[in-house]
C-alpha cells in the first residue's frame, strides 16, 4: 500500500467537519465548531463531527 502525500492529506481532511444531523461537509477551524460559532448552512445545527479518514 502506498503512503499518501501529507499535503494531500492536510487538504483534504484538515478543518473539515460533517453535520451530525443532515451530513453536510463543512470547513472552519476547530477552534470555532468548538465555540459554537459555526452552525450548518442546510439544517442550522450546531452538531459536528470531525470528517473519518479512508
Amino acid at each position: 500500500m502506498a503512503t499518501k502525500i501529507l499535503a494531500a492529506q492536510k487538504r483534504m481532511f484538515g478543518n473539515v467537519f460533517v453535520c451530525k444531523n443532515c451530513s453536510k461537509k463543512i470547513r472552519t477551524q476547530a477552534v470555532r465548531i468548538i465555540a459554537g460559532k459555526i452552525k450548518c448552512p442546510r439544517c442550522s445545527s450546531h452538531a459536528f463531527r470531525p470528517i473519518r479518514k479512508k
